[in-house]
């Protein structure tokens, strides 16, 4: 099944500092047929305003990756981590028993950015938190695993799931291929150009989720970058 939700149908939530759509049910967005697919909860399309953010906040038992796609994100946590996260980088965040995060937009330009919550498997885990660059040079063409909880990715963030977030930048007219479980979900975003999954079609910014399937072949029709979770 290729499920594609179009951008316009997103939750949407305008509060001046920040923009934002989420792909499934998140504050005052409530839909009963998109409380989350597997054991992915959120996936949020934020657009935050300069010199602005979110101030310190509680978590627990939650795996939270931040995508930035523009600007940048200047984090900072009770467990004492700081640091700033540039567009195509990743942080990931491990909730565990409890920690206080702020995340603040410290640029003088707006940034972008996907923030996904995976369901944890390690309830009760220590807290931590992580970063790092990884150039879209290194993903030309091809996927590469940005946040993994399989101990085979050695160079992927570590978060406490089995899952693994995966990106890839395809120019107009390449294709990029995967092989699937079909027992599991996979959740699929194409930041800026419509693609074709299996032939069906998504635009910028739609989502596009997949189960059942034993491989998916991606067609750029414009040149795009795509981030994709696989989980359970």
């Amino acid at each position: 099944m290729i499920d594609i939700r179009p951008f316009a149908s997103l939750g949407h939530a305008d509060h001046g500092w920040l923009n934002a759509r989420h792909h499934f049910s998140f504050a005052n967005y409530y839909e009963p047929a998109r409380m989350g697919w597997g054991a992915i909860r959120v996936w949020n399309d934020d657009e935050i305003a300069a010199r602005s953010g979110f101030p310190p906040h509680p978590h627990s038992d939650m795996e939270i990756i931040t995508y930035v796609r523009r600007g940048a994100i200047t984090h900072q946590d009770s467990m004492g981590n700081q640091g700033r996260t540039g567009a195509g980088d990743v942080q990931v965040m491990s909730a565990g028993t409890g920690v206080r995060h702020a995340e603040y937009n410290l640029e003088d330009e707006t940034t972008t950015l996907f923030q996904i919550w995976v369901l944890t498997d390690r309830k009760g885990a220590e807290p931590s938190w992580g970063a790092k660059e990884f150039p879209k040079g290194d993903r030309a063409g091809s996927f590469v695993t940005l946040a993994s909880g399989f101990a085979d990715d050695s160079e992927a963030l570590k978060i406490n799931a089995a899952a693994r977030v995966m990106g890839a930048t395809l120019k107009a007219g390449e294709k990029a291929g995967l092989q699937l479980d079909p027992a599991r979900h996979v959740y699929l975003v194409p930041v800026n150009g419509s693609i074709a999954v299996n032939g069906v079609r998504a635009e910028a910014r739609d989502g596009v989720a997949i189960t059942g399937e034993e491989r998916v072949e991606i067609l750029a029709n414009e040149d795009t970058e795509i981030v994709l979770v696989d989980a359970r």
